[in-house]
Protein backbone atom coordinates (compact mmCIF):
# COMPACT_ATOMS: atom_id res chain seq x y z
CA UNK A 1 0.00 0.00 0.00
CA UNK A 2 1.36 3.38 -1.21
CA UNK A 3 1.73 5.17 2.41
CA UNK A 4 3.06 8.77 0.99
CA UNK A 5 -0.53 10.20 1.45
CA UNK A 6 0.12 9.66 5.07
CA UNK A 7 3.18 10.85 5.75
CA UNK A 8 1.93 13.59 3.59
CA UNK A 9 -0.80 14.14 5.71
CA UNK A 10 0.98 14.46 8.70
CA UNK A 11 4.31 16.03 7.79
CA UNK A 12 1.47 18.90 7.01
CA UNK A 13 -0.09 18.68 9.80
CA UNK A 14 2.78 19.42 11.93
CA UNK A 15 4.25 21.92 9.69
CA UNK A 16 0.93 23.74 9.97
CA UNK A 17 1.17 23.87 13.94
CA UNK A 18 4.83 24.80 13.64
CA UNK A 19 3.24 28.11 12.60
CA UNK A 20 1.14 28.39 15.33
CA UNK A 21 2.69 30.88 17.12
CA UNK A 22 2.31 33.46 14.16
CA UNK A 23 -1.70 33.41 15.02
CA UNK A 24 -1.67 32.85 18.76
CA UNK A 25 1.18 35.63 19.64
CA UNK A 26 -0.62 38.51 18.52
CA UNK A 27 -3.49 37.93 20.89
CA UNK A 28 -1.61 37.11 23.82
CA UNK A 29 -3.22 40.17 25.90
CA UNK A 30 -6.41 37.88 26.41
CA UNK A 31 -6.54 35.17 28.96
CA UNK A 32 -5.85 31.95 27.86
CA UNK A 33 -9.12 30.31 29.32
CA UNK A 34 -10.64 32.78 27.28
CA UNK A 35 -9.08 31.73 23.99
CA UNK A 36 -9.65 28.09 24.37
CA UNK A 37 -13.25 28.71 25.24
CA UNK A 38 -14.06 30.90 21.91
CA UNK A 39 -11.27 28.55 19.93
CA UNK A 40 -13.79 25.30 20.87
CA UNK A 41 -17.09 27.16 20.44
CA UNK A 42 -16.01 27.90 17.25
CA UNK A 43 -14.61 24.62 16.06
CA UNK A 44 -17.62 23.13 17.21
CA UNK A 45 -19.72 25.72 15.27
CA UNK A 46 -17.75 25.00 11.79
CA UNK A 47 -17.36 21.47 12.38
CA UNK A 48 -21.39 20.81 12.77
CA UNK A 49 -21.94 22.82 9.35
CA UNK A 50 -19.72 20.21 7.87
CA UNK A 51 -20.52 17.19 8.84
CA UNK A 52 -24.10 17.56 9.25
CA UNK A 53 -24.75 19.61 5.75
CA UNK A 54 -21.44 18.26 3.92
CA UNK A 55 -20.87 15.41 5.00
CA UNK A 56 -24.05 13.78 6.29
CA UNK A 57 -23.24 10.62 4.28
CA UNK A 58 -20.51 9.91 7.01
CA UNK A 59 -22.90 10.62 9.81
CA UNK A 60 -25.43 8.01 8.79
CA UNK A 61 -22.04 5.80 7.50
CA UNK A 62 -20.71 6.16 11.25
CA UNK A 63 -24.30 5.54 13.04
CA UNK A 64 -24.56 2.39 11.21
CA UNK A 65 -20.94 1.34 12.21
CA UNK A 66 -21.72 1.99 16.09
CA UNK A 67 -24.85 0.28 15.56
CA UNK A 68 -22.94 -2.88 14.26
CA UNK A 69 -20.77 -2.99 17.50
CA UNK A 70 -21.67 -5.12 20.36
CA UNK A 71 -22.91 -3.24 23.51
CA UNK A 72 -19.42 -3.92 25.32
CA UNK A 73 -17.39 -2.52 21.58
CA UNK A 74 -19.88 0.47 21.64
CA UNK A 75 -19.68 1.82 25.11
CA UNK A 76 -15.65 0.81 25.31
CA UNK A 77 -15.20 3.15 21.94
CA UNK A 78 -17.13 5.92 23.66
CA UNK A 79 -15.31 5.54 26.84
CA UNK A 80 -12.06 5.95 25.07
CA UNK A 81 -13.24 8.90 22.59
CA UNK A 82 -14.67 10.77 25.97
CA UNK A 83 -10.92 10.44 27.44
CA UNK A 84 -9.68 11.76 24.19
CA UNK A 85 -11.77 14.61 24.26
CA UNK A 86 -10.47 15.13 27.78
CA UNK A 87 -6.95 14.80 27.09
CA UNK A 88 -7.11 17.18 24.07
CA UNK A 89 -9.17 19.62 26.17
CA UNK A 90 -6.03 19.65 28.37
CA UNK A 91 -3.39 19.86 25.91
CA UNK A 92 -5.20 23.19 24.02
CA UNK A 93 -5.13 24.55 27.61
CA UNK A 94 -1.40 23.78 28.72
CA UNK A 95 -0.48 24.87 25.02
CA UNK A 96 -2.16 28.35 25.17
CA UNK A 97 -0.82 28.79 28.83
CA UNK A 98 3.07 28.17 28.10
CA UNK A 99 3.00 29.59 24.74
CA UNK A 100 1.57 33.05 26.25
CA UNK A 101 2.92 33.52 29.69
CA UNK A 102 6.30 31.37 29.69
CA UNK A 103 7.96 31.03 26.06
CA UNK A 104 7.43 29.94 22.59
CA UNK A 105 10.42 27.93 23.06
CA UNK A 106 8.90 25.79 26.37
CA UNK A 107 6.14 25.38 23.64
CA UNK A 108 8.58 23.51 21.61
CA UNK A 109 10.50 21.35 23.89
CA UNK A 110 7.15 19.87 24.64
CA UNK A 111 6.56 18.57 21.46
CA UNK A 112 10.09 17.76 21.13
CA UNK A 113 9.31 15.48 24.00
CA UNK A 114 6.23 14.30 23.10
CA UNK A 115 7.29 12.21 19.81
CA UNK A 116 9.23 9.89 22.02
CA UNK A 117 6.43 9.61 24.55
CA UNK A 118 3.97 8.56 21.89
CA UNK A 119 6.65 6.20 19.99
CA UNK A 120 7.46 4.49 23.43
CA UNK A 121 3.97 4.73 24.41
CA UNK A 122 2.77 3.07 20.79
CA UNK A 123 5.38 0.23 21.54
CA UNK A 124 3.64 -0.35 24.73
CA UNK A 125 0.32 0.12 24.47
CA UNK A 126 -0.36 -0.75 20.32
CA UNK A 127 2.26 -3.19 20.75
CA UNK A 128 3.58 -1.60 17.28
CA UNK A 129 7.27 -3.22 16.88
CA UNK A 130 9.83 -0.73 17.11
CA UNK A 131 12.96 -1.60 15.25
CA UNK A 132 16.65 -1.54 16.61
CA UNK A 133 17.55 1.68 14.35
CA UNK A 134 14.06 3.61 15.60
CA UNK A 135 15.34 2.77 19.20
CA UNK A 136 18.88 4.35 18.39
CA UNK A 137 16.40 7.43 16.87
CA UNK A 138 14.49 8.08 20.02
CA UNK A 139 17.72 8.08 22.31
CA UNK A 140 19.05 10.50 20.11
CA UNK A 141 15.85 12.33 20.87
CA UNK A 142 16.31 11.99 24.31
CA UNK A 143 19.59 13.01 24.03
CA UNK A 144 18.64 16.59 22.48
CA UNK A 145 15.70 17.13 24.90
CA UNK A 146 17.96 16.42 27.79
CA UNK A 147 20.90 18.96 26.29
CA UNK A 148 17.73 21.47 26.27
CA UNK A 149 16.06 21.11 29.71
CA UNK A 150 19.80 21.72 31.36
CA UNK A 151 18.40 24.62 33.83
CA UNK A 152 14.93 24.76 33.00
CA UNK A 153 13.26 22.02 35.36
CA UNK A 154 9.99 24.20 35.45
CA UNK A 155 9.67 24.25 31.46
CA UNK A 156 10.54 20.14 31.28
CA UNK A 157 7.52 19.70 34.29
CA UNK A 158 5.50 21.95 31.89
CA UNK A 159 6.41 20.62 28.43
CA UNK A 160 5.84 16.50 29.73
CA UNK A 161 2.42 17.86 31.12
CA UNK A 162 1.22 19.16 26.97
CA UNK A 163 3.95 16.00 25.77
CA UNK A 164 1.48 13.39 27.73
CA UNK A 165 -1.50 14.95 27.39
CA UNK A 166 -1.26 14.67 23.03
CA UNK A 167 1.19 11.37 23.08
CA UNK A 168 -2.18 9.63 24.51
CA UNK A 169 -4.35 11.02 22.28
CA UNK A 170 -2.88 10.59 19.08
CA UNK A 171 -2.54 6.61 20.82
CA UNK A 172 -6.11 6.83 21.54
CA UNK A 173 -6.72 7.16 17.60
CA UNK A 174 -6.18 3.67 17.09
CA UNK A 175 -8.63 2.57 19.11
CA UNK A 176 -11.11 4.90 15.84
CA UNK A 177 -10.72 2.56 13.05
CA UNK A 178 -14.02 2.64 10.94
CA UNK A 179 -15.06 5.86 12.04
CA UNK A 180 -14.73 8.86 9.80
CA UNK A 181 -12.18 11.39 11.10
CA UNK A 182 -14.16 14.79 10.51
CA UNK A 183 -16.95 12.97 13.08
CA UNK A 184 -14.21 11.75 15.60
CA UNK A 185 -13.11 15.32 15.27
CA UNK A 186 -16.46 16.66 16.24
CA UNK A 187 -17.35 14.66 19.04
CA UNK A 188 -13.76 15.64 20.82
CA UNK A 189 -14.58 19.25 20.47
CA UNK A 190 -18.09 18.68 21.83
CA UNK A 191 -16.34 17.28 24.77
CA UNK A 192 -14.25 20.11 24.75
CA UNK A 193 -16.81 22.07 25.11
CA UNK A 194 -18.63 20.47 27.68
CA UNK A 195 -15.45 20.10 30.05
CA UNK A 196 -15.14 24.24 29.62
CA UNK A 197 -19.08 25.47 29.78
CA UNK A 198 -18.72 24.45 33.64
CA UNK A 199 -15.71 26.39 35.01
CA UNK A 200 -16.71 29.61 32.47
CA UNK A 201 -18.74 31.39 35.30
CA UNK A 202 -15.36 30.77 37.82
CA UNK A 203 -12.86 32.51 35.52
CA UNK A 204 -14.85 35.65 34.56
CA UNK A 205 -14.99 34.67 30.80
CA UNK A 206 -16.37 38.11 28.98
CA UNK A 207 -17.16 38.22 25.51
CA UNK A 208 -14.14 39.82 23.65
CA UNK A 209 -15.30 43.04 21.55
CA UNK A 210 -11.84 43.74 19.50
CA UNK A 211 -12.36 42.69 16.14
CA UNK A 212 -8.88 41.74 16.19
CA UNK A 213 -9.57 39.14 18.80
CA UNK A 214 -12.33 37.49 16.12
CA UNK A 215 -10.07 37.45 13.13
CA UNK A 216 -7.20 35.62 14.85
CA UNK A 217 -9.60 33.34 16.57
CA UNK A 218 -11.25 32.34 13.09
CA UNK A 219 -7.63 31.28 11.88
CA UNK A 220 -7.06 29.75 14.97
CA UNK A 221 -10.05 27.56 14.65
CA UNK A 222 -9.85 26.77 10.50
CA UNK A 223 -6.11 27.10 9.82
CA UNK A 224 -4.57 25.58 13.07
CA UNK A 225 -7.15 23.46 14.45
CA UNK A 226 -9.82 21.74 11.95
CA UNK A 227 -7.67 21.50 8.78
CA UNK A 228 -3.98 19.94 10.74
CA UNK A 229 -6.20 17.88 13.31
CA UNK A 230 -8.22 16.58 10.18
CA UNK A 231 -4.87 15.73 8.66
CA UNK A 232 -2.80 13.90 11.79
CA UNK A 233 -6.65 11.50 12.48
CA UNK A 234 -6.04 10.36 8.41
CA UNK A 235 -2.59 9.78 8.75
CA UNK A 236 -3.10 7.67 11.68
CA UNK A 237 -5.29 5.90 9.29
CA UNK A 238 -2.34 4.96 7.67
CA UNK A 239 1.18 4.41 9.23
CA UNK A 240 2.04 3.59 12.80
CA UNK A 241 1.68 5.47 15.84
CA UNK A 242 5.05 5.84 16.12
CA UNK A 243 5.93 7.42 12.94
CA UNK A 244 3.58 9.83 13.04
CA UNK A 245 4.60 10.65 17.00
CA UNK A 246 8.21 11.04 15.81
CA UNK A 247 7.31 13.30 12.38
CA UNK A 248 5.55 15.74 15.07
CA UNK A 249 9.11 17.47 15.61
CA UNK A 250 8.56 18.77 12.55
CA UNK A 251 6.42 21.26 14.52
CA UNK A 252 8.68 22.48 17.25
CA UNK A 253 11.71 22.96 14.76
CA UNK A 254 10.01 25.25 13.03
CA UNK A 255 8.37 26.86 16.47
CA UNK A 256 12.05 27.16 17.26
CA UNK A 257 13.12 28.99 14.68
CA UNK A 258 10.07 31.13 14.71
CA UNK A 259 10.73 31.98 17.97
CA UNK A 260 14.48 32.77 17.80
CA UNK A 261 14.55 34.44 14.28
CA UNK A 262 10.80 36.36 14.13
CA UNK A 263 9.94 36.51 17.53
CA UNK A 264 13.49 37.46 18.71
CA UNK A 265 14.02 35.06 21.87
CA UNK A 266 17.12 34.46 23.07
CA UNK A 267 18.90 31.47 21.61
CA UNK A 268 22.62 29.64 22.27
CA UNK A 269 24.94 27.68 20.05
CA UNK A 270 23.51 24.92 22.94
CA UNK A 271 19.92 25.13 21.96
CA UNK A 272 20.97 25.07 18.12
CA UNK A 273 22.74 21.67 18.45
CA UNK A 274 20.14 20.05 20.44
CA UNK A 275 17.72 21.06 18.01
CA UNK A 276 20.23 19.56 15.51
CA UNK A 277 20.48 16.81 17.31
CA UNK A 278 16.47 16.25 17.48
CA UNK A 279 16.53 16.91 13.98
CA UNK A 280 18.86 13.85 13.29
CA UNK A 281 17.22 11.58 15.24
CA UNK A 282 13.69 12.48 13.13
CA UNK A 283 15.60 11.59 9.68
CA UNK A 284 16.64 8.17 11.66
CA UNK A 285 13.42 6.98 13.24
CA UNK A 286 11.79 7.76 9.31
CA UNK A 287 14.35 6.23 7.20
CA UNK A 288 13.00 3.29 6.07
CA UNK A 289 9.91 4.97 5.00
CA UNK A 290 12.40 7.54 3.22
CA UNK A 291 14.41 4.65 1.43
CA UNK A 292 10.92 3.17 0.98
CA UNK A 293 12.16 -0.18 2.39
CA UNK A 294 12.27 -1.62 5.97
CA UNK A 295 15.33 -1.69 7.99
CA UNK A 296 17.17 -4.43 9.66
CA UNK A 297 16.19 -5.44 12.84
Amino acid sequence: MDKSRYYLSAISAFAIWGLFSLALRPIKEFPPLEILFYRVIACLVLLMFVIFVVRRATVVQTMTFMKNLSAAERRRLLSWNLLAGVLLTTNWFLFIYVMNFVSVKATSLAYLVCPILTAVLAGILLKEEIKKLQWAALAVGAIGCGMLTAGHFFDLLLSILIALSYALYLILQKKNSGLDSFVVLTFHVFIAVLCLLPVVPFFGIGLPTEGKFYGFLAIIAVVFTIFPMFLSLFSLKGIKGSAVGMLMNINPIIAFSLSVFYFKEDADAWQYLAYSVVFVSVLLFNLPAILGKSASK
